[in-house]
């Protein structure tokens, strides 16, 4: 392995890390400003950070891997994600940070919905906080095959920790690093640190395909358009060959923005409310450039490697692949770098969600109500570790693919949490037992639907994604059973 992509990667590193003590000593004092930094984030840092942590590897190994394989029609995901995305900063941010402080200044979304709903407060912190930290443990492993799968596809032979694999030692580096700035600095040093590495990220998805299509072997748009069409036409259609519960499954991930608890908690931390619409502006702009990034290198990297005789195995590795064919040593180790960001980026959100709830929702709540500040945020760094570890074991076998876990998981949170979200903030007859009922729903359906494959085949067509059910299924629960119960003192206390 060159000097120069080593260079570049510990660079990378040592930033990331430094990072992380200059935020242990900006705002790590309390339990608020270590979970939820001090509700003092500014737009530019709340939009990336929300950007990147949503994103994760899938944006670059998953999503082109995807496109790589089946061409165009796999792009509607990303579209589902734009307009999923749109809304959820459009509808949800601006009431999520006004209600959370109104609500008793909650600073996790199961202690928001316990203010919201009293007196279902116990049962909603529960069951919330244990979809959170399951889902997470599953989504959290994505991001560690992501790391495994970027060491064992460009480090093969070089790093030799105890005679492990490549796969393995990726995953306990991508790991430790993680660990190390998010046990420090909390949220406010994975908030600072998401900001650098969405910039990273966006800017390795305008280098990578432009030099893919113009750089030499690339041969323009036009000749590898006409190389694709030459493989196969259907790599370049939206349409063909995409049935409607195909479309349908892709457009609908967008859903299952509404109740991902790693980015809308970024909502509650913006500065102030009227920042919320700058916040928007920037991420969706992030979000529009990355999206077209990792589309047209998925494509036009099928084009690259049929043109130049590629034996591609796993097409979830090509940006891989296409980082150390195509450039300098150190543009190598940058881009390899973007990668880890990518995967960094949303892996540290998730444990500090993770541990937040572990800590406010069941150490504080059953174990030790009269903890201090200082013991909150000594639980809350342990907790980190241990939510890490439990993803480093899911994550322990190399064939898992990026995109099918991260799948899984954002489907769980989208049907467990989307419709709960919405309608608790815009739906003033929601109430507890309504909330209940969504939330459980909506995940048992989830997992009901993976486990019977119908999710990969159903009804002898293909498969319908688990996230609509799923998101149906919750919605109507909360509908129905807030309707037909009645809960008067809540209901009294949000029209006060």
């Amino acid at each position: 392995m060159a000097t120069g992509v080593w260079i570049s990667l510990f660079a990378y590193f040592a930033l990331m890390i430094a990072i992380g003590f200059y935020a242990m000593r900006k705002s790590t004092s309390t339990s608020e400003d270590y979970m939820l930094g001090g509700r003092a984030l500014s737009p530019q840092v709340a939009a990336l950070s929300a950007g990147a942590s949503d994103m994760s590897g899938w944006l670059l190994l998953g999503l082109p891997g995807a496109l790589f394989v089946s061409g165009l029609g796999q792009a509607w995901i990303g579209i589902g994600l734009l307009v999923g995305a749109f809304f959820n900063w459009t509808l949800v941010a601006p009431r999520l940070r006004e209600q959370t402080v109104h609500y008793g200044n909650a600073i996790t979304i199961p202690e928001f919905l316990a203010n919201r709903f009293p007196t279902r407060a116990m049962s909603l912190r529960t069951v919330s906080a244990i979809v959170i930290v399951v889902f997470f443990a599953v989504y959290t492993a994505s991001g560690l095959v992501a790391g495994g799968k970027l060491f064992e596809s460009a480090f093969s032979g070089v790093i030799n920790i105890g005679g492990l694999s490549d796969y393995a030692a990726g995953i306990i580096i991508t790991l430790g690093v993680v660990l190390a700035y998010t046990v420090v600095g909390g949220f406010l040093a994975v908030s600072m640190t998401d900001f650098v590495q969405g910039c990273i990220m966006m800017l390795a998805l305008v280098i990578m395909p432009a030099v893919v299509l113009f750089g030499e072997g690339g041969g323009g748009f036009a000749q590898a358009s006409q190389t694709l069409n030459d493989v196969d036409p259907t790599l370049l259609s939206w349409t063909e060959g995409l049935t409607f519960i195909g479309w349908l499954s892709a457009v609908t991930w967008g859903l299952g923005y509404f109740g991902q608890p790693h980015i809308i908690v970024r909502f509650m931390a913006i500065r102030t409310l009227k920042d919320v619409p700058v916040a928007r502006n920037i991420g969706m702009s992030w979000m529009l450039i990355s999206l077209i990034g990792a589309i047209s290198l998925g494509v036009f990297g099928r084009a690259y490697a049929i043109r130049n005789g590629m034996d591609v195995q796993d097409p979830e590795t090509i940006f891989i692949i296409l980082a150390d064919l195509l450039f300098h040593p150190l543009i190598t180790g940058f881009l390899y770098a973007a990668l880890l960001a990518a995967i960094m980026s949303t892996i540290s959100s998730q444990l500090l969600v993770s541990s937040s709830s572990l800590t406010e929702d069941f150490y504080r709540l059953f174990l030790r109500k009269e903890a201090t500040e200082k013991e909150t945020v000594g639980v809350g760094r342990i907790s980190v570790v241990l939510v890490g570890l439990v993803a480093a074991v899911i994550a322990s076998d190399p064939d898992s693919q990026v995109l099918g876990l991260v799948s899984n998981a954002w489907a769980g949170f989208g049907a467990a949490f989307g419709p709960l979200i919405i309608l608790s903030l815009m739906w003033s007859r929601t109430n507890g037992a309504g909330a209940i009922a969504g939330m459980v729903v909506g995940a048992v359906t989830v997992m009901i639907w993976i486990s019977l494959g119908w999710n990969g085949e159903f009804m002898g067509g293909p498969g319908v994604y688990e996230i609509i059910p799923g998101f149906i299924a919750s919605f109507i629960a909360i509908l129905v059973v807030s309707s037909v119960t009645e809960d008067a003192g809540e209901y009294q206390q949000i029209h006060r």
